[in-house]
Order: structure tokens, then C-alpha cells, then sequence
């Protein structure tokens, strides 16, 4: 099993939302770092550090996991979509993307602040280097369990 962090504002979709549906398909990922980390190295079954971006505290507010083997992200096909990609055609995907499902809302934010405070724990974490702007990234078992246990300290 490998671990991932996926970002999502939570006023476009929340780990209460997720928690609400049950499993969503991530649609709209239009970064090829993100998209080949969704394509080539996401199984279902992997664990995701849901993260909350672009809002007053942003952190990891819960637990997902990948539901899905990876397949073409159809908002691409969309003309009336924001994600349209007139590039891509059914034959020829350029954009794919997993499903993610619901684990664990986290009794608390684990905050970006929280993480930056103990960013020497965890050997090189992307998340807090400077000018990482992905919103799909993997993350080490030893990071995943480290942020997990700062979440479950309160």
C-alpha cells in the first residue's frame, strides 16, 4: 500500500462532502505530475491525507482512500465543463483520475502550521518545500503515520 496527499478547497468539496457521498470521482487534476501520480502509482486501497487548501487554517482534515483504478476523467470530454481539454478526444485521453473514497474525519485539522513545526520529522516532506504547489503527491508511510499520530494527540 503507498500514501498520498490530495488537496481539495473545502468550499469546492470538503471531507464533509466526502464523508456525505461516500466515494467521488477527483475530477479536474490538470497537472501531469499530479495526473501521472493518479495514473501509474495509485491502487485502490491506498491511503490519502484528505487536505484542506486555500482557507483560514489549511491542513489534513481526514483520511480517504482510493477507490478506483485509474480511468479518463471525463469533465475533459465537457465543453461545458471549467476542466474541458479540447486535446483530448475518447480515443486519446490526456487527463485520468481515481475515485476517492471515505475513511475518517479527523477530530481536528492536523494544520499546515502543526506540520511545519515538525517538517525535520519528516524526512523531506513535499508538502512543505518551498514553491510545491501539487495537489496530488505521495507521501512516505513514515509521514503518513507521523501526521496521523500529531492528529491523534488531542
Amino acid at each position: 500500500m503507498r500514501h498520498w496527499l490530495m488537496k481539495s478547497e473545502p468550499d469546492e468539496f470538503s471531507i464533509d462532502d466526502l464523508q456525505r457521498v461516500g466515494t467521488e470521482p477527483w475530477t479536474g487534476v490538470r497537472n501531469y505530475q499530479a495526473r501521472n501520480f493518479m495514473r501509474d502509482g495509485m491502487k485502490p486501497g491506498d491511503r490519502i491525507l484528505f487536505y484542506h487548501s486555500n482557507t483560514k487554517v489549511p491542513g489534513v482534515a481526514g483520511i480517504a482512500e482510493v477507490a478506483s483504478k485509474p480511468y479518463p476523467d471525463p469533465t475533459q470530454f465537457d465543453p461545458g465543463s471549467d476542466y474541458h481539454d479540447p486535446r483530448a478526444s475518447r480515443e486519446a485521453p490526456r487527463w485520468m483520475l481515481v475515485d476517492v473514497g471515505f475513511v475518517e474525519k479527523l477530530p481536528e485539522v492536523v494544520s499546515l502550521e502543526a506540520i511545519k513545526a515538525i517538517a525535520d520529522e519528516l524526512d523531506d516532506f513535499a508538502l512543505v518545500r518551498r514553491g510545491n504547489r501539487l495537489s496530488v503527491m505521495p507521501v512516505t508511510a513514515g509521514q503518513y503515520t507521523r501526521i496521523l499520530k500529531l492528529a491523534r494527540r488531542s
